[in-house]
């Protein structure tokens, strides 16, 4: 799979890079930047890979965070995707902050037309791996996963439905990322629960009454 940069910038001794790249799972273009540590220059390093929330792109992690200097003192790759498909051209993609662009939830859609599109779940464990493994110094035996709020959600599933695939997982989540519900955008009809993107299976764990929370896990 041919990556193409996006940017590339000096960050904490390392680089923090953009790519763009031809995603097969999502059947369009998609950014994920990439932090190097001075370190893999020399070795493979851990990968960290972070999911971020609702409306957000690649840039809002490495823009905001700081991560790198951490980063880079400890030798870790951060490897931060888009949050969605974008210009997929589907009906209704588009209309809202909470569905849609910007916010593909991490999970695989089940039912048309998102389903050919919106597959960000193996997206994510599966072909973004693959990605960083082909194209980067990174050890494959240490992956971790983080996230917050929607990101968050996204890490919890991602980890819990693939054991000892990951080292390391922390999630952030308030109760909008776990109960929509609880929000008006998620009392739309057929928004979650009808299964546009959700499986219907999930129905009761998404609308169940949750505080916000925040764990990290180790393997």
């Amino acid at each position: 799979m041919a990556l193409a940069q996006v940017s590339s910038n000096k960050c904490s001794g390392g680089y923090q890079k953009v790519f763009e790249h031809d995603s097969t799972e999502l059947k369009c273009k998609m950014k994920v930047a990439v932090y190097l540590p001075p370190k893999a220059e020399n070795e493979k390093c851990p990968v960290f890979y972070w999911l971020s929330g609702l409306t957000c792109t690649e840039q809002n992690f490495i823009t905001k965070a700081g991560s790198q200097q951490a980063a880079s003192e400890h030798g870790i790759i951060i490897v931060a995707p888009d949050t969605s498909p974008r210009g997929c051209n589907i009906e209704g993609e588009d209309e809202s902050w909470d569905f849609g662009t910007g916010a593909g939830f991490y999970v695989n859609a089940t039912q048309d037309p998102w389903k050919t599109n919106y597959c960000m779940y193996t997206y994510v464990t599966e072909e973004l791996p693959r990605l960083i493994n082909a194209n980067f110094p990174a050890d494959p035996e240490k992956m971790s996963i983080s996230g917050h709020s929607m990101g968050g959600h996204g890490a919890l599933i991602c980890a819990l439905k693939n054991p000892g695939k990951y080292k390391a997982l922390l999630f952030l989540l308030s109760p909008p990322s776990v109960t929509p519900s609880s929000v008006p955008g998620g009392r739309r009809p057929g928004r979650y629960s009808m299964g546009r993107m959700m499986p219907r299976c999930w129905q009761a764990v998404m609308t169940s009454s949750c505080r916000p929370a925040s764990c990290f896990l180790t393997t």
